[in-house]
């Protein structure tokens, strides 16, 4: 046995590529992080040490988000994270403000996914954020578009096979349907009919991975019309049949 194999920080970076970490470091406007499972931060680029008070990836690294970010703001990811690795399901598409203490706030697109050992064990996770300031979204701009991302998803819990006509998107995101267009494309690079049908994919994606429900019922919770009609969108968009999908995740 190494002297390291008891160490939890090596045994979370082997499954992170080398290159993969070391490419985080060339993004310009994505932040990059991964944690272990007592939170603590093992990897970061130079964008997400940007972010914080510190000026070095060295005075970030073993630290927590309560260490780094305002209070508030640090529960927050810090719920998601333990969300993150008592589930072993991944984040996706989260709309949040970022701030470093002392800093000014930006808005973020998140994304977090766990990360297995060798047993399969959830052993930490990895995050990118997005900045959206490329797109100069206001303020309001951005609460509209946290409002509806909110409001897709709960229709899809709520009512998966009533369809979301664009008048309906408009009046949840509390806009006109053209100002929502411009929104939607502005902050998500998709129009809004994408963009529901990105969160009922992403719906579908998560049952499959994650319980046994059958096919046909997947495709009614995630708000498709029949199986076939899931199928062939599933399959457009992710490259692979839904038994597929299924399968190479386990």
């Amino acid at each position: 046995m190494s002297p390291d194999s008891d160490n939890p920080t090596t045994g979370l970076m082997a499954p992170l590529s080398p290159v993969m970490v070391a490419l985080m470091d060339e993004l310009s406007d994505v932040m990059f992080c991964a944690k272990d499972a007592e939170g603590r931060y093992i990897a970061v680029n130079q964008v997400f040490v940007r972010r914080t008070n510190e000026r070095s990836r060295r005075q970030v690294l073993g630290r927590r988000a309560t260490d780094l970010f305002v209070p508030e703001l640090a529960e927050r990811y810090e719920a998601q994270d333990a969300e993150v690795l008592r589930t072993g399901r991944p984040l996706r598409n989260e709309l949040e403000l970022i701030r470093r203490v002392g800093g000014t706030p930006g808005w973020f697109l998140t994304a977090k996914l766990p990360v297995r050992d060798d047993a399969g064990r959830v052993a930490g996770l990895v995050s990118v954020s997005q900045d959206l300031r490329s797109g100069d979204a206001d303020d309001a701009t951005m609460d509209a578009m946290a409002r509806l991302v909110a409001a897709v998803e709960a229709h899809l819990d709520d009512s998966p096979g009533v369809p979301l006509a664009v008048a309906d998107l408009a009046a949840l995101a509390g806009s006109t349907p053209a100002v929502l267009d411009r929104r939607v494309r502005k902050v998500f690079g998709l129009s809004p009919r994408q963009l529901v049908l990105r969160a009922r994919v992403d719906r579908a994606a998560h049952l499959l991975t994650s319980t046994t429900t059958p096919l046909a019922q997947v495709a009614t919770a995630a708000g498709f019309y029949d199986q076939p009609s899931f199928t062939r969108t599933f399959a457009r968009l992710t490259g692979e049949t839904p038994s597929s999908f299924r399968r190479s995740a386990r």
